[in-house]
């Protein structure tokens, strides 16, 4: 791993690395689609999957690495250190990262980690907790998060490491990277095994074409391969689906209910879903009405998520109130859509996620917000047209018209912090996926010019292309914009 210092300014910002070829998250677009819904989905805390929920199920898989080590090793042991690297470290004081990353070193998950715990970090940053590994304890701080070179030629832009010590001297290391989406890996790493898919696919091409052949939803095949990878029966997954269902809509309802307040930061952002909430219901005109609702929703969600509160990765938590607005409004904050129904969107929308994951991204250090807010919205959109029991085609090109129209989003959060322009962004992506179910239910299926691979693929170029200054690094754009006071 090749560090650099900080680079002068030159006006001209280089291209980021690309990804190294050992990455499993590049190796896997080279055969079918393998995610499953419990790994995709992901609880735990915002305001970043790659940079919060990430970090911490790293440093958690390292001390259970930690713990695991022989009696006379771990003698010699007088402390833990976590160095960030890359995006990590570029923009990790405004994501939470070191909160997250000595959470998770202590012991905490970020699935059941107290939201109180992170905040408690906040107020009282000089805190110290006790680890003990083998016969021996110490405590960790804050301080021993350490944020390092922000520019280098990292394996992924989210790149850390995680050092057991003895003093000076390095006793047990480990390089991970936080790849997007919650999801994580580390040097050597090799993914578990799995069971083969029902209905292999790579493209949305392959997918439709098993749909036709097998005269299935795509919630059908989809389920069908979750049975077959994972495992598990119908009724588990199901129950899983439930379970984040159940979730968002608590995450909504939180933030709804949350009263007007100052998001913690230098911007000095004011929450506004409770507001736009308010006078949304009492819109004149019915049309009106429910485009300011699912912005509410989504407001709610993502305020939520900066908040640093608990939120479902769909795909990112930086996204993460694109589709609990869409699930809300379709169930008990609009619809009432049978539990069926939405189960079924959630799996549609799985569907394009993984895909997205598959052949592009879901990171914002690495896509852009295009990786985030785009994918999120096609998400949405797949998760309506299923919801409603749209033809495969009619998913797919809903799917399609979402991400299309984002193409090119860049990621420039202001000060590093996940609020502004992000927290709007979740609104403008629920409503673009309520457009894209509009428009691809209008339009004669077979017309669409553009399909989905294709707009993937051009995801995929446009990451590869764009400058490092607008991929989650606060380089460019809005970040450099906007004036703090």
């Amino acid at each position: 791993m090749k560090l650099e210092g900080h680079a002068e300014e030159t006006g001209q910002t280089p291209p980021a690395p690309p990804l190294s070829p050992d990455l499993d998250v590049v190796k896997k677009s080279k055969g079918p689609v393998m995610t499953v819904v419990d790994e995709f989905y992901k609880v735990g805390p915002g305001p970043s999957s790659s940079h919060t929920i990430g970090p911490m199920r790293i440093t958690y898989d390292f001390y259970q690495r930690c713990a695991r080590l022989p009696p006379d090793h771990l003698a010699k042991a007088t402390g833990l250190e976590v160095h960030l690297y890359g995006s990590l470290s570029a923009t990790g004081v405004g994501h939470g990262t070191e909160r997250a990353a000595l959470a998770g070193v202590i012991g905490k998950e970020p699935a059941t980690v107290e939201p109180e715990f992170l905040d408690g970090l906040v107020s009282h940053p000089d805190q110290s907790f006790p680890v003990k590994l083998g016969a021996h304890t110490f405590d960790l701080t804050l301080k021993d998060v350490i944020y390092d070179q922000p520019k280098g030629d990292f394996p992924h832009p989210n790149t850390m490491t995680c050092k057991l010590m003895a003093g000076s001297h390095v006793l047990y290391e480990l390089e991970y990277y936080s790849v997007g989406g919650g999801f994580i890996e580390w040097k050597g790493y090799q993914p578990p095994k799995k069971g083969q898919p029902k209905y292999p696919y790579s493209t949305m091409k392959e997918l439709l074409a098993h749909a036709e052949q097998d005269k299935l939803s795509l919630a059908q095949a989809a389920m069908a391969n979750e049975v077959a990878v994972a495992g598990k029966s119908e009724a588990d997954i199901n129950a899983f689906i439930d379970k984040i269902h159940a979730t968002m809509v608590n995450i909504v309802k939180a933030g709804l209910k949350a009263p007007s307040a100052t998001l913690p930061g230098p911007i000095k952002l004011k929450t506004k879903a409770g507001e736009v909430y308010t006078r949304a219901k009492d819109a004149r005109f019915e049309a009106r009405r429910a485009m300011g609702l699912v912005a509410a929703y989504a407001l709610a969600g993502s305020e939520e998520n900066a908040r640093g509160h608990l939120v479902v990765t769909a795909p990112t938590c930086g996204s993460a109130g694109v589709l609990p607005a869409l699930v809300y409004s379709l169930g008990e904050g609009g619809r009432n859509l049978p539990p069926q129904k939405i189960r079924d969107g959630f799996l549609a929308a799985a569907a394009i996620g993984y895909l997205c994951k598959h052949n592009a991204t879901l990171s914002g250090a690495e896509g852009g917000c295009q990786a985030e807010i785009g994918v999120a919205s096609a998400m949405g959109a797949a998760f309506i047209s299923q919801a409603y029991d749209c033809s495969p085609q009619v998913v797919a090109n809903a799917a399609e018209a979402a991400l299309q129209h984002h193409l090119g989003m860049t990621c420039d959060p202001v000060a590093g912090f996940v609020q502004l322009p992000c927290i709007e962004r979740c609104a403008f992506g629920a409503i673009k996926a309520y457009a894209a179910f509009v428009i691809a239910t209008n339009e004669i299926p077979a017309d669409r010019r553009v399909d989905f691979d294709t707009t993937v693929s051009a995801m995929a170029l446009t990451a590869r292309e764009m400058n490092a200054k607008y991929k989650e690094t606060s380089e460019g754009g809005l970040a450099v914009s906007v004036t703090l006071c």
